[in-house]
């Protein structure tokens, strides 16, 4: 029989961390050996965990991160507020770790990590995008960091196409009245009781519109994902930035 992945969860006490914790007790191949709250002592999991996953919040998620690769555990992370030179930081750490993983992801639903690679395949052939993302209003960060992460492969996508700005003859508004822009793209969050996650991809021509949509009713949704992402992160060793990776999209 084959020895089981130790798992630890950071941020059990909340929701998504809840529903970690079930899942992984679920899982015949996995172990759940820590429960860990904000107060609790990362270091602690060395020699206990295998992998260890990360809902916690922006202020302390890096912080985690760098404990984890100081104790020997492989990190799988799904707190968004993530930055370019945060990243930067846990990349150079991880390098110098032998044979350690990090996979930070936006967002671990399935439908959504789909969502995004066909945003970024179909924005080069459509003259205008724009993204919209509406969450519960719990939510600490706008945009959602799987909208940014969006209009950051959408914009990618444009540039590397030779496509300039998306058409708007906006000279007034009222400020944010057109969203967030994020490397160009207008990117509009909504905030609302009984929603929990959910995306719009709006790209449009003369005369036609693709819509791409993603609705997770439910935490369980972004379960699949986490779970592959624990099973598969020791295969990666270094930082890697998005579920995407671990799909067959070729």
């Amino acid at each position: 029989m084959t020895e089981r992945v130790r798992v630890a969860v950071l941020g059990a006490g909340g929701r998504m961390g809840a529903t970690v914790c079930r899942a992984v007790e679920e899982a015949p191949d996995l172990e759940l050996v820590a429960r860990l709250g904000q107060d609790d002592d990362v270091a602690a999991l060395a020699g206990r965990a295998d992998v260890a996953v990360d809902f916690t919040v922006p202020s302390v998620t890096e912080a985690n991160v760098h404990a984890l690769l100081d104790a020997g555990v492989h990190a799988v992370v799904g707190t968004t507020g993530w930055d370019a030179d945060a990243l930067e930081r846990v990349a150079d750490h991880a390098a110098r770790v032998e044979g350690l993983g990090v996979l930070v992801a936006p967002n671990f639903a399935l439908s959504a990590v789909l969502a995004m690679e066909l945003a970024a395949r179909a924005a080069r052939w459509f003259e205008s995008v724009e993204v919209v993302e509406l969450h519960h209003p719990d939510k600490v960060d706008a945009p959602s960091g799987t909208a940014v992460a969006t209009a950051r492969h959408i914009a990618a996508a444009r540039r590397e196409a030779g496509l300039g700005p998306a058409p708007d003859a906006t000279q007034t508004q009222l400020d944010g009245a057109r969203g967030a822009v994020v490397d160009g793209v207008h990117v509009h969050a909504v905030r609302l009781r009984g929603l929990v996650a959910h995306e719009e991809i709006l790209l449009g021509n003369p005369g036609e519109q693709l819509t791409i949509r993603t609705d997770s009713f439910d935490r369980v949704s972004f379960m699949p994902g986490v779970l592959l992402a624990v099973r598969n992160v020791a295969r990666r060793p270094g930082l890697t930035v998005g579920l995407e990776h671990l799909l067959d999209l070729a």
